[in-house]
């Protein structure tokens, strides 16, 4: 059995999404169990909280989506964020999902954790689909908005662990840039490149080079690593996209009787190109780099959404993500040791 800590009173709406899809998750996954996080009152109103495999935990404090870091960590101590992330230190727990406020996630679960050693910053990581059929898995989306070069090999060092704990043997890894010869790009992408390309050496990783926006969509490399200004734009444009395709396909059969006729004759492709291209299918981020796992769920996710967020959480417990990150980290320390020395060291 493994068990999943659910922050059911985070995101935009809180318990009408995250119990509805507490409830399709079970029903998916008969040897997952699950912890119901939040207030008592709104959780033992839902039939789920009295399904077979799953346990309410009581916190008395939500974290509102616009709350402060500083009130989340300080002030809200029982809040079902919090008490959702202590499940996994306490190991009542193998990985917490929440769709809440997403820097007071990090913070918390950074303060509850801790970082793993040799590793200075987590990191978010996502899928994005991309034009193989596949996805491709961005990082950082966003909890760091300024990075060093060494923060970016480490980012590479845990989406590799990431997509390999997924089944996939020596993923390849790019690092984003305005093109993909060596001479472009800022001084810490320069410098990154050559971090990068040293571990490709050592064996540590499997280094493409550099890689622009559209090749996160080509499906060019398994992995892109960028610093999170960077990755939460690209995430949002892609969200966009996706939306934009959608209202485009509802359009066409508002449309006269012909571009009916066309657009229901065309339908079953552009059905399963919508459905390619849908964001709630790749909902749920990894935040990576820390002694448990947490997964942050898009705050305004349907349950269907907020379903696949707990998916993933469930399959990087079932695939040991968190023994594969260390061991990835601990075979890395070395370059990353004399990445981080001083120059005249």
């Amino acid at each position: 059995m493994i068990t999943l800590a659910v922050d059911c009173m985070g995101g935009d709406v809180g318990v009408g999404v995250t119990l509805p899809a507490c409830a399709a998750f079970l029903q998916s996954r008969p040897e997952a169990q699950l912890l119901l996080v939040g207030l008592s009152a709104e959780l033992d109103a839902h039939p789920v909280s009295r399904h077979p495999r799953c346990r309410v935990v009581p916190a008395t404090e939500v974290v509102a989506m616009d709350d402060p870091v500083e009130v989340a960590l300080r002030k809200k101590r029982d809040s079902s964020m919090r008490v959702a992330i202590a499940q996994v230190k306490d190991g009542a727990a193998q990985a917490a999902v929440s769709a809440g406020n997403t820097g007071a996630l990090m913070a918390i679960a950074r303060y509850v954790l801790k970082t793993l050693d040799g590793i200075d910053r987590p990191a978010i990581a996502t899928q994005m689909p991309n034009a193989t059929g596949g996805a491709t898995t961005v990082l950082d989306l966003g909890a760091n908005v300024d990075c060093t070069a060494e923060h970016l090999l480490q980012f590479a060092v845990m989406g590799s662990a990431l997509v390999a704990a997924t089944g996939r043997d020596n993923p390849s890894v790019g690092l984003l840039n305005i093109g993909e010869e060596v001479i472009k790009g800022n001084e810490i992408i320069k410098k990154a490149s050559v971090l990068l390309r040293s571990a490709a050496n050592s064996g540590d990783l499997n280094f493409f080079g550099n890689v622009e926006g559209n090749d996160i969509f080509k499906g060019t490399t398994d992995i892109v690593v960028c610093d999170g200004f960077v990755g939460n734009v690209a995430l949002k444009a892609s969200e966009g996209l996706a939306s934009m395709i959608g209202a485009m396909i509802k359009e066409e059969f508002s449309r006269g009787i012909l571009q009916k006729i066309a657009a229901i004759v065309a339908y079953p492709v552009l059905s399963a190109f919508k459905k390619r291209v849908d964001h709630r299918r790749y909902n749920g981020a990894a935040l990576l780099g820390l002694r448990g796992l947490v997964f942050k769920s898009h705050g305004s996710a349907d349950a269907f959404a907020f379903e696949q967020a707990m998916h993933r959480a469930y399959d990087a417990a079932a695939h040991q993500l968190l023994d594969g990150v260390r061991d990835r980290i601990a075979r890395a320390a070395p370059l990353m040791a004399v990445a981080e020395a001083p120059a005249d060291a």
